[in-house]
């Protein structure tokens, strides 16, 4: 029987970080991976979260499963966060999944079920497992221009040209900040114009949020989403509480649909309730709880923002020293967007043989596309890779 399946490719950063494991040099650097990483080099876990789970253990008394649409309290705490009294809940409904991919998941499966013909439009680039769930769900993709590989920055105009040729009722799959791999964003401005692109074209937006507090910080991150949620009737977001509370193997996201009138929203959520019950049934429930518990408590909720926000100061401090430790080794601008840029990921403009020479003779391993984790970046180490970046150009 399994003799008959198909081998499946190897997943590229995965593959990087067994070639980066192997490596014995000292002064190794991994840009590759995805998640976040203070000084020390570790995934911290956020003492918040520390201290929501300790309540849990002292106070939870059953592990009896949730309803399948997760916990309610959960859920209504994503959609404050979210979208903070932009609209009416009353037009907003959720369902609790197992990561941010669990809801996009599940959130592809509602769109497949609603409109199995619309096409689902994705930035060029974009983050790998959008086009990939897609493709394994049979739903129609097209791309729109997103990044410009010259100045790295938003392509705004081949953008709009690219949305201009969508058809009526078609999916516009949008990140809602920190955009990955690229790091550039949209100002509010553009997410203005492209919301009346959706109202003029009756697009449908879907907006995945997985770095929300990374950005520009927890409220101004989510200024465009927001903006667009109270212009447009219908619209949904995939969010998810890996990277802004550190609970990536707990699998905590939520999806969140937003719909006209009542009635479309209590369709939208027997649906999902349905799809996660032929999907996993059940959602986990220990991060999910975590989180709500820190979301609805305001002591909590203030430690979790002040660490939340170090990090996120963090990170814009090592895009500044980089920017600068680049034009000085360069003795160019070329690396200006750096200190632009927004969240864990930048695209550097460097080809595959620059990655290559960079990881073969210097140890320091990116993404082929030259996709860095400036979190993943030591602050003792960004001389060095500035200066091994300037001798591969």
């Amino acid at each position: 029987m399994f003799e008959n399946l198909m081998a499946q490719p190897a997943d590229n950063i995965m593959a990087l970080m067994g070639m980066f494991a192997r490596d014995d040099r000292e002064n190794k650097i991994d840009l590759g991976v995805g998640v976040y990483k203070d000084k020390t080099g570790l995934t911290p876990i956020v003492e918040a979260v520390k201290i929501a789970e300790r309540h849990l253990l002292n106070n939870q008394i059953s592990k009896s499963y949730v309803g399948l649409l997760g916990s309610l309290g959960f859920i209504d705490q994503m959609v404050d966060l979210t979208l903070n009294k932009s609209i009416s809940k009353s037009r907003i409904v959720g369902a609790q999944a197992p990561g941010g991919t669990g809801a996009l998941h599940q959130l592809f499966l509602l769109i497949r079920a609603a409109r199995p013909t619309a096409n689902v439009w994705v930035s060029m680039p974009t983050w790998p497992n959008h086009p990939a769930i897609l493709k394994h769900l049979g739903l129609p993709m097209k791309s729109y221009r997103y990044f410009d590989e010259m100045t790295c920055s938003v392509d705004f105009e081949g953008m709009c040209e690219d949305l201009n040729t969508a058809a009526q009722g078609d999916i516009l799959l949008l990140h809602g900040c920190c955009h990955n791999p690229t790091g550039a964003n949209l100002t509010i401005e553009e997410w203005t114009e492209i919301t009346n692109m959706c109202l003029e074209k009756n697009l449908i937006p879907l907006i995945d949020i997985a770095y929300q507090g990374f950005g520009d910080g927890l409220n101004n991150d989510v200024m465009g989403l927001q903006l667009m949620a109270s212009k447009v009737p219908n619209m949904m977001i995939g969010a998810s509480c890996s990277k802004n509370f550190g609970v990536y193997r707990d699998r905590v996201g939520a999806a969140i649909v937003v719909a006209e009138e009542n009635l479309a929203a209590k369709l939208a959520e027997d649906n999902l309730k349905s799809l996660n019950r032929l999907t996993f049934s059940f959602p986990p429930d220990h991060g999910a709880a975590a989180v709500e518990l820190i979301l609805g408590d305001p002591e909590l909720k203030q430690k979790w923002q002040t660490e939340l926000e170090e990090m996120r100061k963090g990170m814009l401090a090592l895009r500044l020293n980089l920017s600068k430790s680049l034009r000085e080794k360069t003795k160019s601008d070329r690396f200006n967007f750096i200190a632009d840029h927004r969240g864990m990921f930048s695209r550097l403009g460097l080809n595959t043989r620059n990655v290559e020479i960079l990881r073969e003779k210097y140890g320091i391993y990116m993404v082929a596309d030259s996709r860095i984790n400036i979190a993943g970046l030591h602050p003792e180490k960004i001389e060095f890779l500035a200066e091994s970046i300037s001798k591969v150009l």
